[in-house]
């Protein structure tokens, strides 16, 4: 798993790919909470996580996206996760993420 952060149009954009299982969901970790600490320091209200390079996510993942979620909001950040795959789609789907996070098909 590969991630990266970059600010654009006052959004900050973690970009992940690859896999987020019970190897990487550390550095997936680290790498939102610090997008959620970075959107916090420049005074910016929305966080979108661009999945459309991961592959796969465990349930590891989809905890440290509601550990994520919980840190944004007491900042009132906003996050979005954006142009998941048709697998990360269904993951979404059977775990209800989709409900817990506005789900887009581009960062526009």
């Amino acid at each position: 798993m590969n991630y990266s952060l970059d600010v654009r149009d006052k959004t900050v954009v973690v970009r992940v790919d690859g896999r987020v299982d019970e190897s990487t969901w550390e550095e997936f970790s680290a790498g939102l909470s610090e997008a959620v600490r970075q959107a916090g320091k420049a005074g910016l209200a929305h966080v979108a996580i661009d999945l459309s390079e991961l592959d796969y996510m465990s349930s590891r993942g989809l905890r440290v996206l509601t550990v994520a979620k919980r840190e944004a909001d007491e900042s009132a950040i906003s996050i979005s996760l954006v142009a998941p795959n048709e697998v990360m789609r269904e993951i979404l789907a059977i775990s209800r993420y989709d409900k817990l996070f506005g789900v887009t098909d581009s960062i526009d």
